[in-house]
């Protein structure tokens, strides 16, 4: 079982609408559960919203994530949508246990600034758990501003590696989270979308399967 945490140090970047969709596709792939591991709850809430039409498991993983996951048969991904602080205990043991950890980065000054500590723990955090890898994701990137031009080039100053795959900012996913549903459950509507959420899941795929 591969353990994959969304990790952030603000929040507004993302993190829990990437994280809903990111299992949703590891879930199309093989067998895939979602902890929220953030007291927000905003996962569980959004896994309230689809009922019975949710395919997505989604538990709370706000206390014992380490235990439960350990505890966790006939799954392939676990994702963990952590809380927006890389000193939350939450975050911490996420790290602790994880195989990738993603950070979703907004193409935004303060988003660069906070991606810096959360380098920092990943460092901290191998210490216990040196197979740790971790892999930075431009998130809601608007490709024709200037901004996001010069976040790609100023991500190339961390000594993270930067996913080659972008997440641009897109109206289906706000309309998908507030339906309950993920975007690749918005047919025509989500394709583009969804085609990026895909592209994403084949490169940390590549990148977890060629760790050495």
């Amino acid at each position: 079982m591969q353990v994959i945490a969304l990790v952030g140090n603000k929040g507004g970047a993302g993190k829990t609408t990437l994280a809903i969709n990111l299992a949703s596709a590891f879930n199309e792939v093989a067998p895939t559960i979602l902890f929220d591991a953030d007291p927000q709850g905003s996962s569980l809430q959004w896994s309230n919203i689809a009922g019975d039409s949710c395919a997505l498991e989604v538990f709370d993983g706000t206390t014992r994530l380490a235990d439960q996951i350990s505890s966790t048969t006939n799954v392939s991904y676990c994702v963990v949508d952590c809380p927006p602080s890389v000193h939350s205990r939450q975050t911490q043991e996420a790290l602790r246990i994880s195989d990738l950890a993603i950070i979703p980065v907004q193409p935004s000054p303060l988003d660069l600034w906070a991606s810096v500590h959360i380098e920092t723990e990943v460092n901290k955090a191998r210490a216990a758990n040196p197979a740790l890898r971790a892999l930075l994701v431009i998130n809601q990137s608007e490709p024709r501003t200037r901004l996001s031009r010069l976040a790609s080039e100023a991500l190339k100053e961390l000594s993270l590696p930067a996913a080659s795959t972008a997440i641009h900012r897109r109206v289906a996913h706000r309309n998908a989270i507030l339906q309950g549903r993920s975007v690749l459950q918005m047919g025509s509507r989500g394709a583009p979308a969804a085609d990026e959420i895909r592209q994403l899941i084949d490169e940390l795929k590549t990148h977890m399967e060629n760790r050495t």
